[in-house]
């Protein structure tokens, strides 16, 4: 891949399968639709009720057959959100979440989110296909911890928190290979001070377990929940001219939207602005909103 092509990782590889059976035709097929400088580098989530589980609650219900069939078609990297805080060995032996590990490794190229250094050994030892990717709930708001954890060779990418995004003069003294492995959190809505990331990312992660928890978020406006107006205007955003005028030339090449328990209307949306032109959104839109198979709403 170009340095100066953007990798774009898109949520819910379980969650909107339904919505990529419409949109990844449309990506393949009509390219002039979208910019030249991005593909899509991966597709993540994680279907419901699995205990690996950890960054947001999975919602997905499509079957592991269908969905690694869908990614197989166009040659898409798909990655498992495993990203619980809490697990201990017991965890281990979970038949959902090792099948779901041994259906992508079948594959080379597919991934998994992991927080959990006990999973991240496990993987590595039982499903050695796979690479890893550090995840944002690590909360990395230290720079100095970032750099430490890129230099983990069992990482192929980190995600730091959304907080260092803006961080150039630093983000600017990563070595090649460093940069290559870093991976930006693109579009966080979150209130940039919040202190309390930690706990909502354990709070989720103790829910997957079905562990207790009367976590709160404490976030101004928390009660309005995600909204794209509000995270454009958050200063850890990363706009499409950002990505094109400061952080391709620097070096960096992918970005993670969020957003696969938003729902798909939002997610076109941020496709719309990710990856699509302005003068063919309307295009797209009308191929989505047409197709009586799939409910964006």
């Amino acid at each position: 891949m170009s340095k100066k092509t953007a990798a774009y990782h898109l949520p819910g590889l379980f969650e909107f399968y339904e919505f990529y059976k419409e949109f990844l035709p449309l990506f393949k097929n009509h390219g002039q639709w979208f910019y030249d400088w991005c593909e899509i580098g991966s597709i993540y989530g994680a279907p419901a009720d699995c205990l690996w589980g950890g960054g947001r609650a999975g919602f997905g219900e499509a079957y592991a057959d269908e969905v690694m069939e869908l990614m197989n078609e166009f040659g898409i990297s798909a990655r498992l959100t495993f990203s619980n805080s809490l697990l201990k060995e017991e965890h281990l032996s979970d038949k959902k979440c090792n099948s779901l590990c041994k259906k992508l490794s079948e594959r080379e190229g597919n991934g998994v989110i992991v927080h959990s250094d006990l999973l991240a050994s496990f993987l590595r030892r039982e499903y050695p296909n796979l690479y890893l990717v550090s995840s944002t709930t690590k909360v990395l708001t230290d720079f100095e911890e970032l750099r430490a954890e890129l230099k983990r060779e069992e990482f192929r990418f980190v995600v730091p928190d959304f907080r260092l995004n803006k961080s150039f003069e630093k983000l600017s003294t990563l070595s090649d290979a460093e940069k290559n492995k870093t991976e930006f959190l693109a579009n966080e809505c979150c209130y940039f001070g919040c202190k309390d990331r930690k706990a909502c990312y354990e709070a989720v992660s103790r829910m997957n377990l079905s562990l207790p928890t009367d976590h709160k978020c404490a976030a101004p406006d928390a009660e309005g929940g995600y909204r794209f107006s509000k995270a454009i205007k958050n200063p850890g955003f990363i706009s499409v001219s950002d990505i094109q005028e400061k952080y391709l030339p620097l070096g960096f090449n992918n970005f993670k939207i969020e957003g696969r328990s938003l729902g798909s209307a939002l997610l076109l949306e941020f496709l719309l602005y990710y990856m699509v032109r302005p003068e063919y959104q309307i295009n797209v839109r009308e191929e989505l909103y047409l197709d009586n198979t799939l409910d964006l709403f």
